[in-house]
């Protein structure tokens, strides 16, 4: 690579800058509340999987260390503020990934690095994986589904995740969906939605294995 070519990290911060530029025209018509965000100062506070994530103007994006998430974490905070759906949510309905009309590209990437991946990793480790997502606000929740496991996650204030997981039983193996409700493409659009799951599954894993659980994605 030569030196007149932009670096991936250079590109990064001209698109989260252009992003903070969207936000700075948008700010005075986003409703805060509605999208279940608070101000402080200048700044939006984020629930993100259950931790505060900040956004200003001024300072950029920062999660609750103060430290600057990950590109794919700031580029769906952004998002989530700038399209500022507005209005109450539509149902309760809990819908796959592939389910959604856009969702194509995503499908079985998602598959792969989320819903399988939390399968294999966590055979006869269901208590790991309540722990898990209890670390990042999940709690228990009954959808009147059959499973060994159900976890409703917010992985930001409009947007719930559901974890669906059996272990495995012979001849069975063990089995994980994530699935979202039908009206999360208001609040993102669907590569953002992906890594919502993708976040999900790459910090269960993590803590699994005791490794880093924050700056995974992007």
């Amino acid at each position: 690579m030569s030196s007149e070519e932009p670096q991936p990290r250079a590109v990064f911060s001209e698109i989260r800058k252009d992003y903070l530029s969207q936000l700075a025209q948008a700010w005075g018509d986003i409703d805060f509340s509605t999208l279940g965000v608070e101000l402080d100062g200048d700044a939006a506070i984020i629930p993100f999987f259950g931790l505060p994530n900040r956004v200003s103007l001024d300072q950029g994006f920062q999660d609750h260390r103060g430290e600057q998430p990950s590109h794919a974490t700031c580029v769906a905070l952004a998002k989530y503020l700038l399209l500022n759906a507005g209005g109450p949510q539509s149902g309760d309905e809990w819908v796959a990934l592939k389910q959604f009309p856009d969702a194509a590209p995503f499908v079985e990437g998602f598959a792969n690095t989320v819903e399988r991946k939390i399968a294999k990793e966590f055979v006869g480790k269901g208590e790991a994986l309540a722990a898990g997502c209890a670390l990042w606000g999940g709690k228990e929740h009954d959808a009147g589904l059959s499973y060994d496991l159900v976890m409703r996650l917010d992985s930001l204030p409009r947007i719930p995740l559901l974890l669906l997981f059996n272990d495995e039983e012979d001849p069975f193996p063990a089995q994980c969906s994530v699935l979202y409700q039908q009206d999360a493409p208001r609040y993102l659009d669907m590569e953002c939605l992906a890594i919502m799951g993708i976040t999900l599954g790459q910090r269960l894993v993590a803590g699994l294995k005791g490794g880093s659980k924050h700056k995974l994605v992007g």
